[in-house]
């Protein structure tokens, strides 16, 4: 949506309370107000003042702003030139099963953040990654790990103490492993969920995340695209069209295969079935 010099992209969850928008504002100017989730907005460039707990803030390219739920707050550019940033809003009750889905079975106290402008980099990085998913076409499986990273990511940065996370023994941790990556071989092209693999596994959602990553050095996600592109990678050698090939991996579209076929064999992968003597009819 854009009005005049301010723009807006915005995602909600069409279940769970949890929210993303993009925004870039030069007279946009926000009236007191307050969430009941969790909002952490990243200021990506210019500034943005703002009056929160009784004193005025600023946050700058490269800070994050951090409310509380219902910790009231407004907000305006902070000069002429405007801001431009992306914002999070993760519900509590989102917050509180994550939580305790990771926790060693103890019900954590959700965390409180002691300022509400932080410059903390991996924060940022969580956050980010989270937004980009959500407001992008990411599937469930990634949206719910980038989730899980940045509410845990929030929990360590926060006020309160952080939960101790739930770790799993040796051969406990390799048959959850197993277990999970058995549902993605068997079913690569179906939108497996991270609670589908906790229950075929046994474990929690978090403690499934964790041995699958310490089995294979890479989350469940990364295991089930790899499998796509295999996929992919063995119709291509068979003759099949790339933008067929891709919709029949399971990509959302062909630019999305070509970006993620590329990063990971380091080729396109027309230049890959021209390779092997097939003409490219896509």
């Amino acid at each position: 949506m854009s009005t005049g010099k301010n723009s807006v992209r915005y995602w909600r969850d069409g279940v769970r309370p949890l929210e993303a928008m993009q925004a870039n504002f030069h007279d946009h100017v926000y009236c007191p107000h307050s969430h009941d989730a969790y909002s952490f907005g990243i200021t990506d460039a210019g500034a943005q003042r703002f009056r929160c707990r009784g004193a005025q803030h600023v946050s700058a390219a490269g800070m994050v702003m951090s409310f509380n739920p219902d910790e009231a707050h407004d907000g305006r550019a902070a000069a002429e030139l405007g801001y431009h940033y992306r914002i999070v809003h993760i519900g509590q009750s989102v917050v509180r099963d994550i939580l305790a889905d990771a926790s060693d079975g103890r019900s954590p106290a959700l965390p409180l953040f002691a300022s509400p402008v932080l410059t903390d980099r991996t924060l940022t990085e969580a956050l980010g990654r989270l937004h980009s998913a959500l407001l992008g076409s990411a599937s469930d499986l990634v949206r719910e790990e980038l989730l899980t990273t940045a509410v845990l990511t929030m929990a360590e940065h926060g006020a309160t103490r952080a939960p101790r996370l739930r770790t799993l023994a040796g051969t406990q941790q390799r048959a959850a492993a197993r277990r999970a990556r058995a549902v993605l071989d068997e079913a690569p092209l179906e939108p497996v969920s991270a609670r589908q693999l906790a229950e075929a596994a046994g474990y929690s959602r978090f403690a499934v995340y964790r041995a699958f990553r310490a089995e294979y050095g890479m989350a469940p996600s990364d295991y089930q695209r790899l499998v796509r592109l295999r996929r992919a990678r063995r119709l291509l050698t068979d003759g099949v069209p790339p933008g067929r090939a891709a919709a029949s991996s399971g990509f959302a579209d062909q630019a999305h295969f070509n970006r993620w076929f590329k990063r990971a064999y380091g080729l396109t992968p027309a230049i890959y079935q021209r390779s092997a003597g097939h003409r490219n009819h896509s």
